[in-house]
């Protein structure tokens, strides 16, 4: 392989990755006011305290979501092309699908889909 080939690629690419920052830094526009520091909700001047305490269960719920949402994403592709993989995609694809229900048994044992 042709070192000095990679090297040069990698040199370029630090370096057109540095140019776009600087070149942003410099030329974008720039203002400094109070107002820019406060918090902001939805055009709505804030009420009361801005740092509010949410519940975990939104955070898990979402984080299910998200892992249910990925594996739908990972059976696309497989299921377009299952005839040519065969048999041992059938098992892997069943092997992986099985790891999810266990996920979702859990979360469901540890009422983590219960909205209270």
């Amino acid at each position: 392989m042709n070192y000095i080939l990679l090297f040069t690629m990698i040199l370029a690419s630090l370096f057109l990755v540095f140019a776009g920052m600087m070149t942003a830094s410099l030329i974008s526009p720039r203002s400094y006011n109070k107002q820019k520091g406060e918090t902001y909700e939805c055009g709505i001047p804030t009420q009361g305290a801005t740092w509010v305490h949410f519940r975990a269960g939104y955070y898990l719920f979402s984080i299910l979501f998200l892992m249910f949402d990925i594996e739908t994403v990972f059976l696309f592709p497989w299921a377009t092309i299952v005839q040519e993989l065969g048999f041992k995609a059938l098992m892997g694809i069943l092997f992986f699908l099985f790891i999810l229900v266990l996920g979702l048994a859990y979360a469901w044992r540890k009422k983590a889909l219960e909205w209270k």
